[in-house]
Order: C-alpha cells, then structure tokens, then sequence
C-alpha cells in the first residue's frame, strides 16, 4: 500500500522531508531536520527457526543489546533477517527499515517493539518506506498508526549495551 495514502486515509499528519540517500544513522544525524523530533534506529530481527519476525525501534544513539532482548522477549537466537524477509514482511530494502513498513505486514506476522524512552517523545522521524525522505509524526500518531495496521506494540525498555 502507498504510505502517503494510508496516512491520508486515516488523518494521520506529517511533516515530510526529502532529502539524499541515508542509509545509516551517522548519515541521517546529518540532515538539517527542524523541530526536536526523536530519530530513531530500526533492526528487523528474526529468531533461529524465522518463526519470529521483530521490528524494534529505539532512538538513533542506542546500541541495542540483542543478546539481553533475547531474554527479555523469550526469543531465541536472535539475528539480523535478510533482505527477502523486509521485503516479504515490510516491503522494504536494506537502508529503508521503518516503522512505518508495518503498514506492507497485512497478516501481522511482525512483532513491533517500541523502546520506552521514545514513549515520551512528542514526535519521532520515520522514513516513508524508502530512505529519501524522512517524516515527522507525532508519537501519539505513531502509535494510532500501529494500531489501524493491526500491530499491537510491546512498549518496554530496549535493553542498550555500552560501547563504550
């Protein structure tokens, strides 16, 4: 489904920004973004069997320790999934990862895990399925986002690692 038609269809608003190619955090920090929205990170992980398909999205500067959510989520073997998997489950490519691409998930095969430090966040900055533009969304929007897609978001602490 078109994003923009989605969130037109049910009044989601959203301030849009296009912008080059991102494909890391350390590119997006690099965008002129107004407005002291939350940036975020966004792994697409699966467990040992691809049984489990999770989307975490935590802000842009958190490590996550994948080991220590695997025994918080009680999955087992965590890993990166690969790029058939967004595009079956998401309908995105590798650099494109968001949020958003729940809306591509229709049988909710995918978990959603929203770090409970951006729960305070007024407003958090998507990318609308490609990684050319990025979209500000305010949280509570987000969140009625999830839930007109069917997804029903785990809201817990992310366990972080220090890098450090």
């Amino acid at each position: 489904m078109d994003i923009y038609e989605f969130l037109n269809l049910h009044a989601i608003p959203y301030t849009r920004y296009d912008h080059e190619p991102v494909y890391t955090c350390e590119e997006a920090d690099r965008l002129d973004i107004p407005g002291g929205s939350a940036k975020t990170k966004n792994l697409f992980l699966r467990d040992r069997k691809g049984r489990r398909h999770i989307l975490v999205t935590v802000g842009a500067g958190k490590a996550v320790d994948i080991r220590a959510l695997e025994e918080t989520i009680s999955a087992k073997s965590l890993s990166f999934a690969s790029a058939g998997r967004m595009e079956k489950y998401l309908g995105v490519s590798p650099g494109s990862v968001t949020l958003l691409g729940v809306v591509n998930d229709r049988e909710c095969c995918v978990e959603v895990i929203v770090d409970r430090d951006l729960k305070d966040c007024s407003a958090m900055q998507c990318h609308p399925l490609v990684n050319t533009s990025t979209l500000v969304i305010s949280m509570d929007d987000v969140m009625r986002f999830l839930e007109l897609t069917g997804h029903h978001p785990l809201v817990i602490p992310v366990p972080g690692r220090d890098d450090s």
